[in-house]
């Protein structure tokens, strides 16, 4: 079955399945193997009939054509709306003028310097408020901690404070259970198994209410109820209050942006559009930062060289007298430390937290690769296996090497974002870049320089088979104070 020089062997009738399924535990590290031997680009096929044949490429060539040269021509398509439906009409399953007109608007939302200076505040409070405590709980008691678990509380509370100005406080000692995390990550898991399955037989499952379709459809429900509750309390918590400048000077999340400047946006901030941006953005904001932190902190406690040159660097940030104490960084302390932001985008380019995306061109066209596509093409990339590539990254991609982001003079090395793709290219490029590099390092610094993590022997770490790059069990990790 298997083809050492080539793609995978194509069968009569089911075409690639039998592989894909074998390997389906391990699908992205067989993707990248696959993608190895093809020269970054391959056509899969699938079941006959079925609709599943698709094209799979890491390519940087390739990439930059779809996502910036020829942008009009390869929008998300019918088909990844439908496959993303529970995303509705927000930013991330728009196309055209209301995708264009969505991102103005958040754009200029998230430039308001009330937000920015939101921002800052809120990641230091969860720090403090919510990690440390946590962190310290663990560290007198000797227990085995989750650490990915922590980071994804984390990165709730923080992003739900930033969209909705509500705190759920689901980071603390107690880990109360999370509705609408577990809904998420359901949700996740089923959207995965689309990808590979023929559209009929997800019909089927939804029709009868059974398997990954009914899970789907039970988080869906919860989504909504939560975001409900959010944008109900919110309206009445605005009806009450002072006038919007006062609101404004307040509390600037989004949420509260999104409907006291619904008139200046030109948008209908209506209860539908509002549940779609608040599901877009608590998504955006939840996922890849957990996801990133959980990574770096596995690959920092592996390689010790690397987290004593990240220790010494913010060494370098407080006086001398204070260096063999605790301490916790403001945003402005860490932001231009340029060995730590070399080790986030390390991880981040062995680790994208989402690892794969999906394209569909209106016309058809000729890669840069050669290879031609047509209306209907599904077009994967996959980022996962872009930072594996000898070819894009060198002999040594398989290693973890900050070193790689710091040119000669001592600065950040500039890669193309079609080569370094965790925060996408072109038009659709993230905004909240900024905005996640604050709070990765807000929780680095606080973890790196105060606490040394001992990860658990006894639970293999390797990547979930999900749309977002989780671990499969968990980062399980003794932590033990670096100062005590």
């Amino acid at each position: 079955m298997r083809n050492n020089d080539g793609p995978p062997r194509s069968f009569p009738v089911v075409g690639m399945l039998p592989e894909l399924l074998l390997n389906m535990h391990r699908i992205h590290d067989w993707c990248t193997e696959v993608l190895g031997r093809c020269h970054c680009t391959f056509i899969f096929k699938g079941l006959w009939f079925s609709n599943m044949d698709f094209m799979l490429t890491c390519d940087p060539a390739n990439i930059h054509h779809i996502l910036s040269s020829n942008f009009a021509n390869f929008p998300k398509g019918s088909e990844f709306k439908q496959m993303f439906d529970v995303l509705g009409d927000g930013i991330f399953n728009s196309d055209m003028d209301l995708w264009k007109n969505q991102r103005t608007v958040a754009q200029g939302f998230m430039r308001n310097h009330r937000f920015h200076n939101f921002l800052s505040t809120t990641a230091r409070y969860k720090v403090e408020e919510g990690l440390i405590p946590v962190m310290d709980h663990f560290a007198k008691r000797g227990l085995v901690l989750d650490l990915e678990d922590v980071f994804q509380r984390f990165s709730f509370d923080a992003t739900c404070i930033l969209v909705t100005g509500h705190d759920p406080r689901c980071l603390s000692v107690e880990f109360p259970e999370v509705l609408f995390s577990k809904a998420v990550d359901d949700a996740e898991e089923a959207l995965l198994y689309r990808h590979v399955r023929p559209r009929w037989f997800i019909k089927l499952q939804r029709w009868l209410n059974m398997g990954q379709e009914r899970k789907y459809r039970k988080a869906w429900q919860v989504l909504d109820d939560v975001i409900a509750e959010h944008i109900c309390q919110k309206r009445k918590d605005l009806k009450y209050r002072g006038s919007i400048s006062e609101i404004v000077e307040d509390g600037a999340d989004l949420l509260t942006l999104y409907i006291t400047e619904e008139k200046s946006t030109g948008l209908e901030c209506d209860d539908k559009f509002l549940r779609d941006t608040v599901l877009n953005m608590m998504l955006a904001g939840r996922d890849p930062t957990s996801s990133a932190l959980t990574w770096f902190i596995w690959l920092v406690s592996c390689h010790p060289t690397v987290e004593n040159k990240i220790i010494e660097e913010l060494r370098s940030k407080i006086p001398a007298e204070e260096t063999e104490k605790r301490r916790l960084f403001k945003a402005e302390e860490v932001q231009d430390l340029v060995y730590l932001h070399g080790a986030l985008c390390e991880a981040l380019r062995l680790y994208p937290p989402v690892p794969f995306q999906h394209k569909e061109p209106l016309e058809s066209d000729v890669l840069p690769s050669g290879h031609p596509v047509h209306p209907n093409t599904k077009i994967f990339f996959n980022l996962y296996s872009m930072g594996r590539m000898k070819s894009i990254w060198g002999e040594d991609c398989f290693e973890f090497k900050p070193e790689r982001w710091i040119n000669e003079r001592g600065v950040i090395k500039h890669e193309p974002s079609y080569k370094f793709l965790s925060f996408n290219a072109g038009p659709r490029t993230c905004l909240g870049k900024e905005f996640a590099f604050v709070q990765m390092k807000s929780v680095a610094s606080a973890i790196v320089y105060n606490y040394r993590v001992q990860v658990s022997d006894e639970t293999p770490i390797a990547p979930a088979v999900s749309i977002i790059l989780h671990t499969k069990d968990g980062l399980m990790a003794k932590i033990s104070g670096r100062w005590d």
